[in-house]
Protein backbone atom coordinates (compact mmCIF):
# COMPACT_ATOMS: atom_id res chain seq x y z
CA UNK A 1 0.00 0.00 0.00
CA UNK A 2 1.41 3.29 -1.13
CA UNK A 3 1.88 5.96 1.48
CA UNK A 4 -0.36 8.72 0.01
CA UNK A 5 -3.47 5.81 0.56
CA UNK A 6 -2.39 5.38 4.01
CA UNK A 7 -2.69 8.78 4.55
CA UNK A 8 -5.97 9.08 2.83
CA UNK A 9 -7.37 6.27 5.03
CA UNK A 10 -5.94 7.42 8.79
CA UNK A 11 -7.09 11.15 7.46
CA UNK A 12 -11.21 9.87 6.64
CA UNK A 13 -11.16 7.97 9.64
CA UNK A 14 -9.93 11.28 11.37
CA UNK A 15 -12.58 12.99 9.81
CA UNK A 16 -15.39 10.41 11.23
CA UNK A 17 -13.90 10.62 14.36
CA UNK A 18 -14.28 14.53 14.58
CA UNK A 19 -17.52 14.67 13.46
CA UNK A 20 -18.49 11.57 15.92
CA UNK A 21 -17.24 14.16 18.49
CA UNK A 22 -18.68 17.18 17.18
CA UNK A 23 -22.21 15.32 17.50
CA UNK A 24 -21.57 13.95 20.39
CA UNK A 25 -20.33 17.91 21.95
CA UNK A 26 -23.99 19.31 20.15
CA UNK A 27 -25.90 16.40 22.31
CA UNK A 28 -23.87 17.61 25.84
CA UNK A 29 -24.61 21.37 24.53
CA UNK A 30 -28.19 20.28 24.57
CA UNK A 31 -28.28 18.23 27.77
CA UNK A 32 -26.87 21.31 29.80
CA UNK A 33 -29.07 23.50 28.59
CA UNK A 34 -31.90 20.92 29.08
CA UNK A 35 -31.22 19.94 32.26
CA UNK A 36 -30.03 23.57 33.61
CA UNK A 37 -33.21 25.27 32.48
CA UNK A 38 -35.18 22.53 33.94
CA UNK A 39 -33.50 23.13 37.67
CA UNK A 40 -34.20 26.87 36.93
CA UNK A 41 -37.19 26.78 35.98
CA UNK A 42 -38.41 24.37 38.97
CA UNK A 43 -36.57 26.34 41.62
CA UNK A 44 -37.55 29.50 40.36
CA UNK A 45 -41.42 28.57 40.89
CA UNK A 46 -40.92 27.68 43.85
CA UNK A 47 -39.80 31.54 44.88
CA UNK A 48 -37.67 30.17 47.96
CA UNK A 49 -35.25 33.03 49.11
CA UNK A 50 -32.36 32.85 51.10
CA UNK A 51 -32.65 35.07 54.32
CA UNK A 52 -31.47 38.72 54.77
CA UNK A 53 -28.41 38.82 56.53
CA UNK A 54 -30.61 41.06 58.86
CA UNK A 55 -32.73 38.49 59.39
CA UNK A 56 -33.26 36.35 62.79
CA UNK A 57 -33.41 33.33 60.36
CA UNK A 58 -29.52 34.31 59.13
CA UNK A 59 -28.30 35.37 62.54
CA UNK A 60 -29.44 32.07 64.50
CA UNK A 61 -27.19 29.80 62.25
CA UNK A 62 -23.96 28.83 63.30
CA UNK A 63 -20.68 30.95 62.03
CA UNK A 64 -20.08 28.33 59.13
CA UNK A 65 -23.56 27.98 57.40
CA UNK A 66 -23.64 32.04 57.64
CA UNK A 67 -20.53 31.97 55.88
CA UNK A 68 -22.34 29.40 53.52
CA UNK A 69 -25.10 31.32 52.87
CA UNK A 70 -23.85 34.61 53.23
CA UNK A 71 -22.96 35.11 49.36
CA UNK A 72 -26.85 34.39 48.49
CA UNK A 73 -28.60 36.19 51.34
CA UNK A 74 -31.60 37.83 49.86
CA UNK A 75 -31.42 36.34 46.73
CA UNK A 76 -33.99 33.82 45.23
CA UNK A 77 -32.73 30.34 44.86
CA UNK A 78 -32.74 29.29 41.24
CA UNK A 79 -29.71 27.20 40.62
CA UNK A 80 -27.87 23.75 42.03
CA UNK A 81 -25.22 25.32 43.72
CA UNK A 82 -27.94 27.71 45.80
CA UNK A 83 -29.67 24.16 46.75
CA UNK A 84 -27.34 22.68 47.86
CA UNK A 85 -26.15 25.43 50.34
CA UNK A 86 -30.10 25.90 51.03
CA UNK A 87 -30.46 22.85 51.77
CA UNK A 88 -27.37 21.42 53.41
CA UNK A 89 -26.36 25.02 55.68
CA UNK A 90 -30.31 26.97 56.13
CA UNK A 91 -32.62 23.78 56.11
CA UNK A 92 -30.56 20.98 57.95
CA UNK A 93 -29.55 23.44 60.30
CA UNK A 94 -33.08 24.60 61.46
CA UNK A 95 -34.24 20.80 61.01
CA UNK A 96 -31.52 20.21 63.99
CA UNK A 97 -32.77 22.77 66.23
CA UNK A 98 -36.42 21.73 65.71
CA UNK A 99 -35.53 17.63 66.20
CA UNK A 100 -33.34 18.08 69.22
CA UNK A 101 -30.67 16.86 67.14
CA UNK A 102 -32.74 13.87 66.03
CA UNK A 103 -34.02 12.17 62.56
CA UNK A 104 -37.28 11.98 61.33
CA UNK A 105 -37.16 8.50 61.46
CA UNK A 106 -36.47 8.77 65.26
CA UNK A 107 -39.29 11.51 65.97
CA UNK A 108 -41.84 9.65 63.86
CA UNK A 109 -41.16 6.59 66.41
CA UNK A 110 -41.54 8.67 69.04
CA UNK A 111 -44.63 10.31 68.03
CA UNK A 112 -46.04 6.56 67.19
CA UNK A 113 -45.02 5.47 71.30
CA UNK A 114 -46.73 8.61 72.23
CA UNK A 115 -49.84 9.29 70.26
CA UNK A 116 -51.46 12.09 72.68
CA UNK A 117 -48.73 14.30 72.16
CA UNK A 118 -49.48 17.00 69.99
CA UNK A 119 -46.52 19.21 70.08
CA UNK A 120 -43.66 16.17 69.29
CA UNK A 121 -46.84 15.14 66.85
CA UNK A 122 -46.04 19.03 65.17
CA UNK A 123 -42.22 18.65 65.19
CA UNK A 124 -42.86 15.17 63.16
CA UNK A 125 -44.76 16.91 61.10
CA UNK A 126 -42.08 19.78 60.54
CA UNK A 127 -38.84 17.75 60.34
CA UNK A 128 -40.81 15.71 57.43
CA UNK A 129 -41.65 18.66 55.75
CA UNK A 130 -38.21 20.02 56.16
CA UNK A 131 -36.78 16.95 55.08
CA UNK A 132 -38.82 16.37 51.71
CA UNK A 133 -37.56 19.95 50.70
CA UNK A 134 -34.35 19.24 51.41
CA UNK A 135 -34.37 15.89 49.47
CA UNK A 136 -35.91 17.98 46.15
CA UNK A 137 -33.41 20.62 47.13
CA UNK A 138 -30.33 18.09 46.47
CA UNK A 139 -31.91 16.39 43.92
CA UNK A 140 -31.80 19.62 41.91
CA UNK A 141 -28.29 19.97 43.37
CA UNK A 142 -27.43 16.63 42.06
CA UNK A 143 -28.93 17.13 38.25
CA UNK A 144 -27.57 20.80 37.95
CA UNK A 145 -24.04 19.17 38.44
CA UNK A 146 -24.95 16.78 35.81
CA UNK A 147 -25.54 19.53 33.92
CA UNK A 148 -22.14 21.26 34.58
CA UNK A 149 -20.14 17.86 33.68
CA UNK A 150 -22.32 17.74 30.37
CA UNK A 151 -21.38 21.32 29.77
CA UNK A 152 -17.30 20.48 30.18
CA UNK A 153 -17.98 17.21 28.63
CA UNK A 154 -19.12 18.94 25.59
CA UNK A 155 -15.92 21.49 25.44
CA UNK A 156 -13.59 18.65 25.58
CA UNK A 157 -15.59 16.67 22.96
CA UNK A 158 -15.38 20.11 20.79
CA UNK A 159 -12.33 20.57 21.02
CA UNK A 160 -11.47 17.01 20.21
CA UNK A 161 -13.27 17.17 17.20
CA UNK A 162 -11.10 20.45 16.44
CA UNK A 163 -8.05 18.73 17.01
CA UNK A 164 -9.00 15.93 14.61
CA UNK A 165 -10.52 17.65 11.70
CA UNK A 166 -6.86 19.59 11.87
CA UNK A 167 -4.67 16.45 11.65
CA UNK A 168 -7.31 14.75 8.98
CA UNK A 169 -6.68 18.11 7.10
CA UNK A 170 -2.60 17.41 7.31
CA UNK A 171 -3.05 14.24 6.51
CA UNK A 172 -4.85 14.80 3.36
CA UNK A 173 -2.79 17.32 2.80
CA UNK A 174 0.78 15.29 3.23
CA UNK A 175 -1.11 12.35 0.88
CA UNK A 176 -1.37 14.61 -1.87
CA UNK A 177 2.56 15.17 -1.10
CA UNK A 178 3.28 11.60 -0.77
CA UNK A 179 1.25 11.19 -4.45
CA UNK A 180 3.32 13.76 -6.58
CA UNK A 181 6.49 11.95 -8.19
CA UNK A 182 9.73 13.53 -6.66
CA UNK A 183 12.09 15.79 -7.92
CA UNK A 184 14.58 12.93 -7.84
CA UNK A 185 12.66 10.65 -9.58
CA UNK A 186 11.92 12.85 -12.64
CA UNK A 187 15.84 13.61 -13.14
CA UNK A 188 16.73 10.17 -13.03
CA UNK A 189 14.64 9.91 -16.09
Amino acid sequence: MQRSSIDKLVSTIGVVIALVLALAAGGLVYAYDFVHGQVYDQLSAEKIYFPKTSDTAFTSLPAKDQAATKPYAGQQLVNGSQADVFANNYIAVHLQNIGGGKTYSELSAESLANPGDAALAGKVNTVFKGEMLRGVLLNAYAFDTMAVVAWWSAVVALSGSVIFAVLAALGFSHAQLASRPSRRASRRR
